[in-house]
């Protein structure tokens, strides 16, 4: 398989955990525990994580 279409294809899944953490620091919530919490499943949970924060998190966060 070409390398050039490899690599990309490998940070797909990584791109949604990337926004989870840079969104949620950036951003405020109503409990800076649950700031904490989203940056850590960004963080722990490699797709799974980033998933839940664009489904749920993401509409829960304010500009800060």
């Amino acid at each position: 398989m070409n390398t050039a279409l490899l690599i990309p294809l490998l940070a797909i899944p990584i791109l949604p955990n990337l926004w989870c953490i840079w969104h949620s620091y950036n951003h405020e919530f109503e409990r800076p525990a649950e700031k904490a919490l989203w940056m850590a499943a960004g963080i722990f949970l490699p797709v799974l994580g980033g998933l839940a924060y664009l489904v749920f998190g993401q509409r829960r966060a304010r500009k800060a």
